[in-house]
Parts: C-alpha cells; sequence; structure tokens
C-alpha cells in the first residue's frame, strides 16, 4: 500500500470515529469497543488501523489515568489489608509490635511505625519494606 493510500485510509477512519479528548463514562466505552474491534483483526491490521489503535490506546489512558486513579495507601491501610488478607487479628501482632497497646495505638493512627516495626513486618509479610513508608 502506498503512503497517500494510507494517509487516505487513516484519514477516514479519523473522519469516521471522530477521536476527541474523551469526557465522559459514554465515550470512554464507546473508544474502547472500537479499539477492540480493531485489536480483533490481530495481523490482519492495516498501518493505518495499527495508527488509530495508538490514538485510541493514549486517549483511553489520559481518561483512565484521570478518573480510575488510586489512593496512595497510608502505612496503616497496607496494614490493615495485610491482616484481612491473612486472616489476623490484634492479638496475632504482638510478635512484630510487643504489647497489645501498641498494636491497638498503630491500628487507630495514635502511633507511627519504628523503623523496627516495619523491618519485622516486612519480613512478616514477606514484602518491600517501602510498603510501610
Amino acid at each position: 500500500m502506498s503512503a497517500t493510500a494510507a494517509r487516505s485510509e487513516y484519514a477516514a477512519l479519523l473522519a469516521s470515529t471522530l477521536p476527541a479528548v474523551i469526557r465522559s463514562e459514554a465515550e470512554n466505552q464507546r473508544y474502547l469497543a472500537l479499539l477492540e474491534e480493531l485489536d480483533s483483526k490481530g495481523n490482519k491490521m492495516t498501518a493505518a488501523e495499527r495508527r488509530m489503535t495508538e490514538l485510541l490506546t493514549l486517549l483511553i489512558e489520559d481518561f483512565e489515568e484521570k478518573h480510575y486513579a488510586f489512593k496512595t495507601a497510608s502505612p496503616v491501610d497496607v496494614l490493615n489489608e495485610l491482616m484481612l488478607a491473612n486472616n489476623l487479628k490484634q492479638k496475632d501482632m504482638l510478635d512484630v509490635f510487643g504489647t497489645p497497646s501498641i498494636v491497638s495505638e498503630i491500628l487507630h493512627g495514635k502511633r507511627q511505625l519504628t523503623t523496627e516495626h516495619i523491618r519485622r513486618l516486612s519480613r512478616r509479610f514477606q514484602v518491600s519494606p517501602e510498603v510501610f513508608i
């Protein structure tokens, strides 16, 4: 296919889809459906269709990064989630914190994790210490 024909095909794709910055969930769903339709062609996709998938991907990623961003979890949130995932109660954390009162104070945000707590938690849950920082 010549460069002129590829540009013509791409121009036709642009005209038929009218891609623009996504501003609503409905538009996002429409572009996702278009992307899936193009992607289903696999190796049979033309150069123009590949360019269109790149553009749709950028538009979708931009929308989703702005609207579905993850909140940063606090160290206590991470600890609570790990305890929940491992079916642990406050009393099960005594080996890390030493006393029930320290466990309670940390879980209720009244006390910060120490470096030693982070080291023990990291070892206990086999995660990077960075998740508690």
